[in-house]
């Protein structure tokens, strides 16, 4: 029996013949590959992975110290949430709101919502279609990649003027945000409705 897809990219309609084993649907209108159905446990296995690997290096991402500045003799190491910390501490409640939600709470939000669609299902099926939609908005506000290159636009400015070195969280934030990106491009949003 065919079976009807819209392409996730342009949303041309489909019908998808039965193909065989090996074979890809491409969209004809923009080219991009169209997932066939009957491949939820591949797309789901493959995000949920990233998606567990995203969440497993988020904590020491942003709980170890991700620099260590040294100016006139004064050492200070500071992790992405204790510097969002100390700026709410010091007043800077704008700024260390936004940091705060940006680059802790989003990307968090966007990882553990990843995973329930793909893995968890804690949530009951009906509830299926708000989640994907709180993941996808909140995804476009998950800035962690933003805040990492920010982050080394600082460190080139500061070059002259301090010293600084890479703490232990500066790999597992690279791989955080590496294996984040993963998960939302393996993410096959039409899967999640097989077996519903």
């Amino acid at each position: 029996m065919d079976a009807f897809r819209a392409c996730h990219c342009c949303g041309q309609i489909h019908q998808l013949p039965t193909v065989q084993r090996g074979q890809k649907a491409v969209c004809t209108r923009c080219g991009a590959g169209i997932s066939m159905p009957g491949c939820r446990q591949k797309s789901a296995s493959r995000t949920a992975a990233a998606a567990v690997a995203a969440f497993v290096l988020f904590w020491p991402a942003v709980l170890c110290p991700i620099l260590r500045i040294e100016k006139l003799g004064h050492q200070h190491e500071s992790s992405i949430l204790g510097g969002t910390i100390e700026l709410l501490s010091h007043g800077s409640w704008l700024v260390g709101g936004i940091v705060l939600l940006f680059s802790v709470v989003f990307p968090l939000t966007k990882i553990v919502l990843l995973l329930e669609l793909s893995l968890l299902e804690f949530l009951h099926k009906r509830h299926k279609a708000m989640t994907l939609r709180i993941m996808e908005h909140v995804g476009k506000w998950s800035m962690m990649d933003v805040m990492l290159l920010a982050f080394l636009v600082m460190l080139v400015k500061l070059g002259n003027l301090v010293e600084f070195s890479f703490g232990p969280a500066v790999i597992a934030f690279i791989a955080c945000v590496a294996m984040s990106m993963v998960a939302s491009l393996s993410f096959d949003p039409h899967a999640i409705w097989e077996d519903a």
